[in-house]
């Protein structure tokens, strides 16, 4: 392990590092989970709660408890408009209004707004597709992700990587199809868990039944919700959300890539499984918008050169196709997906 020595990491003894690199998933679905964090880690139950505690007091975890996966849960897309600079707040602020958007952000390149619509059925998401296009008078590009081959942003850090998973070897994939028309499957339970855990769980000993308590259930009904929802793909994981701006991974890149359809999965696999590449995924190709690319990937680093770097050495052998670089040049907005909106009515 590197030295310690930027300023995030003043205070972060290698039990904390061990925690941090160790648990961004897979922490246990049992009643006291902190206590077999702490068998793992040689210390006692009260210093892990602590040590997480402190983390995310410091910024460097975000939250702790799931990540969920609105595709799987509801119907989602990433959307693009062509803001006209001299409307370009205007537009922003009337997207942003929409609560089922929780993600928009500027990008250099002629679709220069990209926002992320998540709702609890297509036909809503669709509606407000519209809505937008009606209100701001700009064309909407709708790609919703077709298949998924690798999207997560779990990754050391504890580490001088100049990109994200320098240092491991690879990363497993699939390719896992997503359905426009997704809900989930809820039973009445689940669905109240999620709207309960969405913003993450209880900083407690016992964080499962506390979560119970607040849904009325019992907690061994908790604990096989959670476990169901992670074998279905409703949650992706469980454990300590990495803030990745605070720890320096600052910088990053949308790449889309015009490959041909019949290597589409082939490719999309082997470029997921590239320990550097921490997000892939296949969306539609929209010709009669002027839009020939179906593969999206993005690179995060520390070092903006190492990002560029990396997506050349893509190109090169990986991808030898037609693509374009996305950079993202403003934070427009960035908010949890609203799950009241997916499990319940989003009209």
């Amino acid at each position: 392990m590197s030295a310690l020595s930027d300023d995030w990491r003043d205070g972060i003894d290698e039990v904390d590092a061990a925690l941090i690199d160790g648990y961004q998933s897979g922490f246990p679905v049992e009643q006291r989970p902190f206590r077999v964090v702490a068998e793992a880690l040689g210390i006692d139950e009260d210093d892990a709660l602590d040590r997480v505690r402190r983390l995310r007091e410091d910024g460097i975890f975000r939250r702790f408890g799931p990540v969920l996966n609105p595709p799987v849960i509801g119907s989602s897309t990433l959307a693009a408009v062509a803001a006209p600079e001299e409307r370009f707040d205007e537009v922003a602020e009337l997207i942003n209004g929409y609560r089922q958007v929780n993600h928009n952000y500027r990008r250099a390149h002629e679709w220069n707004m990209w926002f992320v619509v998540t709702a609890g059925s297509r036909e809503t998401r669709d509606r407000i597709l519209a809505e937008i296009e009606e209100r701001t008078g700009c064309e909407v590009l709708n790609l919703p992700m077709l298949t998924d081959y690798y999207i997560d942003l779990e990754f050391p850090i504890v580490n001088d990587d100049r990109f994200a998973r320098e240092s491991l070897g690879a990363t497993d994939v699939s390719a896992t199809r997503i359905s426009e028309d997704a809900t989930g499957d809820l039973s009445a339970l689940e669905a109240r868990l999620l709207v309960e855990i969405q913003g993450g769980f209880p900083l407690s000993k016992t964080p499962y039944r506390d979560v119970a308590d607040a849904i009325d259930a019992e907690v061994d009904d908790v604990l096989v919700a959670v476990e169901r929802l992670l074998a279905d793909g409703c949650i992706k994981r469980i454990g300590c959300v990495v803030n990745h701006i605070v720890t320096g991974f600052r910088n990053n890149c949308m790449v889309v890539w015009n490959v041909p359809d019949d290597e589409l999965d082939a490719r999309g696999e082997a470029v997921g499984s590239l320990p550097y590449v921490t997000l892939c995924y296949h969306r539609p190709r929209r010709p009669e918008q002027g839009w020939e690319y179906n593969l999206f990937t993005m690179i995060h680093g520390r070092d903006a050169d190492a990002v560029d770097e990396k997506i050349d050495e893509l190109a090169a052998d990986h991808l030898p196709f037609d693509h374009e670089r996305l950079y993202s040049t403003a934070k427009l907005k960035q908010t949890g997906a609203q799950y009241e909106e997916l499990v319940g009515s989003d009209d």
